[in-house]
């Protein structure tokens, strides 16, 4: 593969780690909170955005290293 495409690789990985960090620190915000306040309802919304990220970005490397290793 060509310098762009590893480092495109690289960026999702990095992307990834940072999703990861901040589900971490949402769940954690959610667990001090009301299951029923405002905010934790909005933490929720923003927790299963980014798990929808982080499931995509998985689907992207997945597809990245298949077409790599081919």
């Amino acid at each position: 593969m060509d310098i762009k495409t590893d480092y495109l690789i690289e960026y999702m990985k990095i992307h990834l780690i940072s999703i990861e960090q901040d589900l971490e620190n949402i769940a954690q915000e959610m667990e001090e909170l009301d299951p029923e306040s405002k905010a934790c309802k909005e933490l929720d919304y923003e927790y299963n955005y980014l798990s929808g990220q982080s499931i995509v970005t998985r689907h992207f490397l997945s597809v990245a290293n298949d077409r790599m290793s081919s």
